[in-house]
């Protein structure tokens, strides 16, 4: 089949054939020019050859009569999502400024902005930091030839607790360093090497006095803060918990003076330079004066912190302090009996007894072994001698002792000596 454009024309009909009248019928009167109506004409199919790309598909053509879409919609939906990436990107630019991001009007600063508070001025009171702010102006580190450790003020005029050892064999004027880097001279007040406490006087006036606790309400867990010096490293605190309570302890060299603590245990890292500094607990009050640490080294000058560290109670250390302020030394208490110490007997031996005496007037006699002191077990000699000196003079306390096969009880009052 064709479109009959391209079709050609037909050959004249046969010799001999007649040509068809074109006067007898209309359907042949333009026969010849109308190859659909020439029976004559060949029929063939031509097939149309592909056209190739002259060009882009034509658009389709829109029906102009079909109805729109409204585009209400669509505008409502950019403009909705257009507010809320403005604000978000707001929000962030705000939160990115204020907590010290990288921006500023010249796109270069760095840290939080100048007009915020320092972090440390934000902490609360009875927080870590709050603590340690509270009490590290009253920690002075103590010098003396050849030797450095530390103390802490308890008055405002100018006195200082800190251990008898830190001061030995120092003279008259040693020199102290507060906190913030200032120095100042101080004088010895007086000692007692026997319980290891001494005082010193600074001499400035208007210095902040630390706030001293009660260490007979201590309990095992309790935590607590340690100042001081630690290897000359000022203005060291560290941090652990109460250990163990009425831990005793017999210390110093050989010739010297024996000390005797009846100590509150710590794990709070203490080292050389430490002694004299104060234990603190949770609420800035002092409750001990860090004094000995525990060591596997078998040298001092090798000792270091392996979590046992020792401090005086703070109530012990402030009766001390105050009788050597008032009277220029301080009392010790007794109770009237020598003990036998280093023996495998379990308990306190007493050797001899002063009838007149603390526990001669209680009915003890030379022979007895007492066990318990204050609920406390005894297991050797400097144990009672450790606990008795940590009570007052006046103190009344029970006693358990222990008699050939019999167990007895009695109470004894203390008294100071009358050195």
């Amino acid at each position: 089949m064709t479109d009959g454009w391209n079709a050609r024309s037909a050959p004249p009909p046969a010799t001999g054939q007649p040509m068809p009248s074109q006067g007898t019928s209309p359907w042949w009167s333009d026969a010849l020019a109308d190859p659909w109506r020439d029976p004559y004409t060949p029929a063939h199919v031509v097939l149309p050859a592909a056209r190739e790309s002259v060009g882009p598909a034509p658009e389709p053509v829109t029906d102009p009569d079909a109805p729109r879409r409204s585009l209400t919609p669509i505008l409502l939906i950019c403009l909705v999502t257009s507010l809320l990436a403005g604000g978000l990107g707001g929000t962030l630019g705000f939160v990115f400024a204020v907590k010290g991001g990288f921006a500023n009007s010249s796109g270069s600063s760095l840290g939080a902005s100048p007009t915020e508070a320092p972090a440390a001025v934000n902490r609360a009171p009875d927080s870590n930091a709050g603590v340690v702010s509270k009490v590290l102006p009253s920690v002075v580190t103590v010098r003396v030839t050849g030797a450095i450790g530390s103390g802490f003020i308890v008055s405002t005029d100018g006195y200082v607790i800190t251990n008898d050892h830190v001061v030995e064999g120092a003279g008259e004027t040693m020199s102290v360093s507060f906190s913030d880097g200032s120095t100042a001279s101080a004088k010895l007040v007086g000692r007692d090497p026997e319980s290891d406490i001494a005082v010193i006087k600074v001499a400035k006036s208007g210095l902040p006095a630390v706030s001293l606790g009660d260490s007979d309400q201590l309990a095992v867990g309790d935590p607590v803060f340690a100042f001081g010096s630690p290897l000359a490293l000022v203005n060291t605190v560290t941090a652990g918990i109460v250990s163990a309570l009425d831990r005793t302890i017999q210390a110093g060299e050989p010739g010297g003076t024996t000390r005797y603590y009846a100590a509150v245990q710590t794990d709070a890292a203490v080292n050389q330079g430490n002694s004299g500094g104060p234990l603190v607990n949770a609420a800035g009050q002092v409750v001990g004066v860090n004094s000995v640490i525990r060591s596997v080294s078998g040298t001092e000058t090798q000792a270091g912190n392996i979590g046992l560290a020792f401090a005086i109670p703070i109530n012990q250390a402030k009766r001390i302090a105050g009788d050597i302020i008032d009277h220029g030394k301080a009392r010790r208490t007794v109770i009237g009996a020598e003990v036998v110490t280093g023996t495998s007997t379990a308990g306190a031996r007493l050797r001899s007894v002063d009838p007149a005496g603390p526990a001669g007037s209680a009915g003890l006699k030379a022979g007895d072994v007492v066990t318990r002191l204050d609920h406390h077990i005894l297991e050797d000699g400097s144990d009672l001698i450790a606990l008795v000196r940590k009570y007052a003079p006046g103190t009344v306390i029970p006693v358990e002792y222990r008699r050939g096969t019999k167990t007895e009880s009695a109470s004894v009052t203390l008294v100071a000596d009358s050195n």
